[in-house]
């Protein structure tokens, strides 16, 4: 088993192991948080791999799962509406490490403060893994930007521990297909690029969206933003503002992130996301891209993140 947890990318990253291991011939399956409940599947023949993406829900109510593979991406403040404070959420997310055997190995991107504290206390086989060993993302078209770099090394880790060659695994990269609602290329119109972030329900995930589109040598980016807040700001994201041509917020938080945004760069407050996808569409020039990253949960609009995104896709597909 490998079990994967983190605030962000857990999705991603469980995908990709999960590919890896397909392509290399390795019978797999994987469940959780992600697709269809892992105790539903018809169990794997031997020498078979279940990849778990754990959320820290699930991990308060497993006693004892011990995965020859255990992995913690980051640890940002979320949920924190459940957990008494982010020391509290972290200790959740730590769990994973305290129920492994000695001999099995745990994978950390040790990048924050939280994930490096777990790192240190970590007394069997330890992994450390950085965004910055990851080199020249752009053969990988499903794997832009700062936070797919943390994935990817995470999941080149897992691979190596179960004895998966780095050929296969250079070429699982290639073909990894991507999420839908993940920096989902959705098509382009008109030479403009539109990108599905929908799953980006916090400011820490939005932030390397932003991150994945420089503004050399002009600023190309349309972003669309707001929903339900999870925080009163966008700190994660600033210092990404001078990659933002224009913002375009919605939902219940957009009045606020429209006074937080207004005098960095220009804003239209849209409300509604059809409308928001049509401003940005008419405002965008040939080689620039609208992304959708709302820094917000969907609960205020749509029943959840997957139909937020699914809305996106209608109102590109519905443009003239």
């Amino acid at each position: 088993m490998v079990g994967i947890t983190g605030t962000n990318g857990k999705s991603t990253t469980t995908a990709l192991v999960h590919h890896i291991l397909k392509s290399a011939g390795i019978p797999t399956t994987m469940g959780g948080n992600i697709g269809l409940p892992i105790l539903s599947q018809d169990p794997l023949p031997e020498g078979g791999v279940y990849v778990l993406e754990l959320s820290s829900y699930q991990i308060d109510l497993t006693q004892s799962l011990d995965c020859e593979v255990s992995v913690l991406l980051n640890v940002t403040p979320d949920h924190l509406d459940r957990y008494d404070g982010i020391d509290d959420y972290a200790a959740s997310k730590a769990r994973l490490f305290a129920m492994q055997s000695p001999e099995h190995v745990a994978v950390i991107a040790a990048e924050d403060d939280h994930t490096g504290a777990i790192a240190g206390q970590i007394g069997g086989k330890l992994v450390l893994v950085s965004s910055a060993d990851v080199k020249d993302q752009s053969r990988w078209p499903s794997l832009q930007g700062p936070h797919n770099a943390q994935n990817v090394a995470a999941a080149v880790a897992v691979a190596r521990s179960l004895g998966v060659s780095d050929e296969v695994t250079a070429k699982a990269l290639v073909t990894y297909p991507g999420l839908p609602h993940r920096m989902e290329r959705i098509g382009e119109r008109n030479g403009v690029l539109f990108v599905n972030d929908s799953k980006a329900t916090n400011p820490t995930s939005a932030a390397p969206a932003l991150a994945a589109y420089p503004p050399a040598p002009r600023k190309r980016l349309h972003w669309i933003l707001g929903g339900l807040p999870k925080s009163d700001g966008l700190d994660a994201c600033e210092p990404f503002l001078d990659h933002v041509k224009a913002a375009y917020t919605i939902g219940e938080a957009g009045p606020m992130f429209a006074r937080l945004l207004s005098e960095k760069l220009p804003v239209r407050e849209c409300e509604m996301l059809v409308a928001a996808v049509g401003e940005a569409a008419e405002a965008a020039h040939p080689g620039e891209v609208v992304l959708l990253s709302p820094a917000c949960a969907s609960f205020d609009q749509f029943k959840d993140y997957e139909a937020r995104g699914d809305a996106f896709r209608a109102a590109v597909e519905a443009l003239r």
